[in-house]
């Protein structure tokens, strides 16, 4: 399908069902970072080490969605989106990451969630998106198995407030970069350049989820409850076996590692092996495979890019971090490759047709559940004309051929539910601070206006057909 035929192609052969939502986080739009008894995240910590962020940015006072959060969900509602993924910040419920719940922390998403709904918008809550209290890293982070056990604990005091109006529950959002950036690279909160910390945090964070499903189920047999995963299609440059190879091992760590310990409650054996120099994975333990994969409602999908990979050759290639081989423990000898395709503010390539791909394998590969693209999106760099208004056919091209290859997937068997564009405001944009805007609304930060964009209105009217 062309660009033109994807702007043009309608809605219409949608399920009925189908749902359209726009998705955000906390730490990246709330700001109020010491209001009402939040404490601090790793994210905080991070943001305010110099050097760790673009800019010296921090999320201090970001979107004010705290305070602003009425005017926020009015724009969805003008948007006509159903449903809204957000995220609950751990420190703002639970300070310390343990013991009882903070409860203006916890009034704060009672209330949003009210407004939600008094708007007819669906609230989705994703419990943990990357902003681990610091206490609990303090004690050691994901690596150290202790953190699972409290992820559980908070799932069960959010639900103990919210489960009555919230029917959509996410554990996890992308374990792959709270584990590897943020353990491995170092690239993300909190900084830590430790392989096989990396490979340690990635199962606990797996344990977390598991546990806190368990939690989810025991509070509400009928809870509607699923983890995100940020997947890639992965692709050789070329036919050769070493760039087969190469493929091999990157397919394994971005996808293959999370997807079958979730959904099929084991470690792919050549990933394991690939490891090996890294970790002994004597932090599995007898027992907790099981509890990874205990069944889920639904799985989110998150999908922004292709990886072409290749063997390395010495030549330096245009990279950025979720690209340098430092972020991908056991993959040294990998090299990634751009095309030549169109791209984001972000260096990725546009490539829609690895989503049906993702979609399709998913499907075809792994137990049959409801799938939902919980995240799809493109920074461009943003501006006001003179006029006040904000044109961006970029970001209008980018969701539409997204939104048909989500069509094409259905038309193929695919069971996809829903898809949520990444993100309702431009917001801060972790290491990359608010040098990078997401937004289908833009966002002054000085004066904290909010300008609804041309791919606003294009998702408006798409939502409404």
């Amino acid at each position: 399908m062309t660009r033109s035929e994807a702007l043009t192609t309608g809605t219409d052969d949608l399920p009925a069902d189908f749902l359209f939502g726009v998705a955000t986080a906390a730490y990246q739009i709330e700001g109020a970072a010491a209001e009402d008894g939040r404490g601090p995240s790793i994210w905080d910590t991070f943001a305010h080490t110099p050097g760790k962020v673009r800019g010296g940015d921090t999320g201090d006072v970001a979107c004010d969605h705290y305070h602003r959060y009425r005017e926020d969900v009015k724009l969805m509602a003008d948007l006509g989106v159903r449903a809204y993924r957000f995220s609950v910040a751990w420190p703002r419920v639970q300070p310390s990451g343990r013991g009882p719940a903070n409860p203006a922390g916890l009034d704060f998403y009672r209330r949003l969630v009210d407004e939600l709904l008094a708007h007819g918008i669906q609230p989705w809550l994703t419990l943990y998106h990357w902003d681990l209290p610091q206490p609990l890293e303090d004690a050691g982070g994901w690596p150290v198995r202790d953190t699972a056990g409290p992820l559980a604990e908070y799932a069960q005091l959010v639900h103990a407030a919210l489960g009555d109006r919230v029917r959509h529950w996410t554990t996890l959002h992308a374990p792959w970069c709270s584990a590897f950036l943020g353990y491995g690279s170092g690239a993300h909160a909190p900084g830590r350049q430790e392989p096989a910390s990396a490979v340690r945090a990635a199962h606990h964070l797996m344990l977390g989820h598991g546990l806190a499903v368990q939690a989810l189920r025991a509070a509400d047999p009928d809870a509607q409850v699923g983890v995100t995963l940020n997947l890639y299609a992965v692709s050789p440059q070329t036919g050769s076996a070493e760039d087969a190879e190469a493929a091999r091992r990157i397919d394994g760590l971005a996808n293959r590692f999370f997807l079958d310990p979730v959904l099929l409650g084991r470690y792919p054996a050549d990933v394991v092996e690939d490891l090996r120099k890294v970790s002994d994975f004597g932090h599995v333990r007898e027992g907790d495979l099981a509890t990874v994969s205990t069944p889920l409602s639904m799985l989110g999908i998150n999908y922004y890019s292709r990886y072409v990979v290749a063997a390395p050759d010495g030549r330096d290639e245009p990279s950025e971090y979720w690209r340098r081989p430092s972020d991908w423990p056991g993959s040294e000898h990998v090299r990634f490759v751009h095309r030549g395709l169109p791209v984001t503010a972000m260096n990725w390539e546009i490539d829609p047709p690895g989503l049906v791909e993702v979609l399709c394998r998913v499907a075809t590969e792994y137990p049959r559940l409801p799938l939902y693209i919980t995240e799809n999106g493109a920074a461009f760099a943003d501006e006001p004309g003179p006029d006040g208004t904000v044109d961006d056919p970029d970001r209008v091209a980018y969701l539409a051929e997204h939104v048909a290859a989500c069509q094409r997937a259905i038309r193929m068997g695919v069971p996809l539910r829903g898809y949520f564009a990444w993100s309702l405001l431009d917001n801060f944009e972790w290491a990359w601070g608010y040098s990078r805007r997401f937004g289908l609304v833009y966002v002054d930060y000085a004066t904290q206006q909010r300008i609804p964009k041309r791919s606003a209105y294009w998702f408006r009217d798409t939502c409404r057909r």
